[in-house]
């Protein structure tokens, strides 16, 4: 009312709107859901931005500031096509000379005029509810909002669509948006298109399984946090859970996936809502519900986080590889960080200096190849008086016996195997004896009558930065039985990347006991 008494003030507003996309979708747009109909909410509702969608708008900013290529990962029903629409009509609104492209696998869900389901009448929907100060001069909708066409009149802006084998054939792009992008029957060749077309290319989809292109971009990608600007020369990955929506509620879940298990249609509830690529995948060692589970699982339970500091440090070794550390108090994982340094003596530092002001600590690190540098540089630090107070390097080898070896798989069960008759190797004993952690949480939770002691059981923090891609990762390896029968850890099926954070979060909830040394005990003391 205010615009339209005194339209002077839509000079200010313009220009404030043009640094504040989440703040003009916030205002001014529109979004639509016919599920709605015939209820207490109406259909059409302003577009109120809950704070994950809020921070896919800044991840979409920190790309084209970065001029870096992302990928959003996403369960459905969380607005994502909607808000990159809204995005893109900011643009064109507000960018002089911008050109947004948009594709999707078939061309009626790019466009079809009158159907809200497809991308660009989602967008008309959008231009069509807002205020007319903030139509370009000069616009008119039936001649610059044509078949999958937007054209600004008044600062040359445009966003085009394209289908299929197309995308990308379209010329140069500032951005591009590609719409459920693991459902591509050649996604090889949209790529080999937009290759040299666009700087900034942004994959949005729910997941299709492992190995396709959407899927080996995520691997290789790395996960973007709020307010830090993009990582160089990688994808930049954006996860959009179900559980940052703030309507669907465990309950919500619950049933969903209970009815999905009726129908026989549990994968497709796993892919589509656990954003599970290894849904169909036999032998995963961590199932992918345990891991859930045990979020905030000492507060579920209402145990305290007592115990002592344990970390696990996997050092990178080369390639896309990234060092990761991991720090468990008591049985609650606290923390998870990676990091690109490929200088070994660099991650050292930087493992030894994380780990200060907790007191005692141990610090599992992976000591196999480049690893084995850590022990030369922490003994430098030694000897110059430089090591953390308190902290106690142990190195793991995954490759190395298994502890206690005569021991037997489930302790003091004589009719189970002993340890080394079971296990091919350490690795394979840290990752199934997490696992049953994870197990016995899972029934902790889910299974009143059983029993269980604190120590048993494993809690991650749900305040983790990082906290979708250690969901991911722990789910990710899956067992196998080596010739002589015994058992194995592939860490990597097909199509993915070693689990860096994973093997951190094993290292330390499987430490390997120091030899005792009491010249490192006196000087982590003195």
């Amino acid at each position: 009312m205010r615009l339209k008494a005194n339209p002077a003030l839509i000079i200010g507003a313009k220009e404030f709107y043009r640094t504040h996309p989440v703040e003009f979708i916030n205002h001014w747009c529109d979004t639509y859901d016919p599920r709605n109909a015939g209820g207490d909410t109406p259909a059409r509702m302003p577009f109120i931005l809950f704070r994950r969608q809020a921070e896919l708008v800044e991840f979409l900013q920190a790309c084209l500031a970065g001029e870096e290529s992302g990928l959003v990962e996403k369960c459905r029903d969380m607005g994502a096509t909607w808000l990159c629409g809204s995005v893109s009509i900011w643009l064109w609104l507000f960018w002089p000379g911008a050109s947004v492209g948009w594709g999707s696998r078939k061309e009626q869900l790019v466009d079809k005029i009158g159907d809200p389901d497809s991308i660009f009448e989602k967008m008309r929907m959008i231009v069509r509810g807002l205020p007319r100060l903030f139509w370009p001069a000069g616009f008119r909708p039936d001649d610059h909002m044509t078949y999958m066409k937007f054209i600004n009149p008044e600062n040359g802006a445009t966003i085009t669509g394209e289908a299929g084998d197309n995308i990308g054939r379209g010329g140069r792009k500032l951005i591009y948006f590609k719409d459920e992008s693991a459902h591509y029957e050649r996604p090889e060749k949209i790529e080999a298109a937009l290759a040299d077309n666009t700087r900034v290319q942004i994959d949005i989809s729910s997941v299709n399984g492992l190995g396709n292109v959407f899927h080996r971009r995520r691997e290789a990608g790395v996960d973007w946090q709020p307010g830090q600007p993009v990582a160089k020369g990688v994808t930049n990955v954006f996860v959009m859970d179900w559980r940052d929506h703030p309507g669907k509620t465990q309950d919500w879940y619950d049933g969903r996936r209970q009815k999905a298990q009726a129908d026989g249609l549990l994968h497709i509830f796993a892919q589509e809502v656990d954003r599970n690529y290894a849904a169909a995948v036999d032998g995963i060692i961590i199932p992918a519900d345990w891991v859930r589970a045990a979020i905030d699982a000492h507060i579920k339970l209402g145990f305290g986080e007592t115990g002592g500091w344990v970390a696990g440090l996997d050092v990178a070794d080369g390639g896309g590889d990234r060092n990761a550390l991991a720090k468990r108090k008591g049985v609650v994982l606290k923390t998870v960080e990676e990091w690109g340094e490929r200088d070994t003596g660099a991650t050292t530092r930087r493992a030894i200096d994380s780990c200060g002001g907790l007191g005692p600590i141990d610090l599992q690190y992976d000591s196999i190849g480049v690893g084995a540098g850590v022990k030369a540089e922490a003994n430098r630090l030694g000897d110059e008086d430089k090591l953390t107070k308190g902290l106690r390097l142990v190195p793991w080898s995954a490759a190395a016996e298994v502890l206690d070896p005569e021991g037997h798989v489930e302790p003091g069960d004589r009719e189970t195997p002993i340890n080394k008759d079971f296990y091919q190797n350490l690795k394979a004993q840290a990752w199934w004896q997490l696992r049953r952690r994870f197990e016995r949480t899972w029934r902790a939770i889910n299974e009143p009558g059983f029993t269980w002691e604190p120590d048993e059981l494993v809690s991650i923090s749900s305040d983790m930065p990082l906290l979708r891609q250690v969901e991911k990762e722990l789910s990710q390896a899956t067992a196998g039985k080596s010739a002589s029968m015994k058992l194995l850890v592939n860490k990597t099926p097909e199509g993915t990347r070693s689990p860096n954070l994973a093997d951190a979060i094993v290292m330390a909830f499987w430490p390997v006991p120091p030899a005792f040394d009491p010249n490192q005990w006196i000087k982590a003391f003195q």
